[in-house]
């Protein structure tokens, strides 16, 4: 009797630990297929922007990428030290004419030059201009502003066409390289005389980069230039305004 209540025993113990077993090797192989799917389905750590620019820079090939990356640094250097120049020369029309007029009440034209020489921007040089002719008449005057301010309107627009050169020549460049990858994606499929989606990704996608950089750098460069000549709009009509005014101010002090 205590011979098969030891056989009971042992037999139980054995199912136990076997159970036991059991149990822990279903345990890590459930942790191992959670940990597994949790790193498979984990999302690919994202690039930045700046990574990102450079990876799809690099993917659209350096000829063509690298000639549209230098027109947006040509163009913006251009872009920028025009904007400058602009500002530097836009002038307090009002408050130019008002000191201009009370000095050639109070101290006469070398007074009202003298004004014009310590104030910046194209207006007050074509007013120094007027000025210095008014000995000569009105009309010479007159002469002297007209074609001064032709010659201040030309330094307001200088290198201004370049910008536009730039604006035009980054998507022709993207297209070209768009061709250009569309022939060896071409080239790629006779070679191999088999039309298979790996030979062509590539070369389209050369193709799309580049005219997706041409394209972004023509917009980038359009939307200075349209600031640029709305400003140069905006002085050139000042100029007008204050040759007319000048005018005015000299027949007034003639009399």
């Amino acid at each position: 009797m205590k011979r098969l209540f030891s056989i009971l025993a042992l037999t139980v113990m054995v199912a136990f630990g076997t159970a036991n077993a059991t149990t822990i090797a279903n345990t890590s192989t459930v942790v191992t297929s959670v940990t597994n799917m949790t790193q498979d389905d984990a999302p690919a750590e994202e690039l930045s922007f700046h990574q990102e620019l450079k990876k799809r820079f690099i993917e659209g090939g350096p000829e063509f990428m690298g000639i549209v990356l230098l027109c947006l640094i040509l163009g913006l250097a251009i872009a920028i030290e025009r904007i400058i120049f602009l500002n530097l020369s836009t002038t307090n029309v009002k408050k130019l004419s008002q000191d201009v007029e009370d000095a050639l009440s109070s101290g006469g034209v070398e007074a009202a030059k003298e004004v014009c020489r310590n104030t910046k921007g194209p207006i007050a040089s074509i007013y120094y201009q007027g000025l210095d002719r008014v000995d000569e008449g009105l009309e010479a005057a007159e002469k002297a502003v007209v074609a001064y301010g032709g010659v201040q309107m030309g330094q307001l627009e200088k290198n201004v066409s370049w910008i536009s050169l730039f604006i035009a020549l980054a998507p022709m460049l993207g297209f070209m390289g768009t061709v250009i990858g569309m022939i060896q994606a071409f080239d790629k499929i006779e070679a191999a005389g088999d039309m298979q989606p790996s030979l062509v990704a590539g070369g389209i996608k050369v193709a799309l980069l580049t005219t997706v950089f041409g394209l972004v750098v023509a917009i980038i460069l359009q939307i200075f230039y349209n600031y640029i000549i709305a400003k140069i709009d905006s002085i050139v009509n000042s100029m007008e305004d204050a040759s007319i005014t000048l005018m005015d101010l000299l027949i007034r002090n003639k009399k």
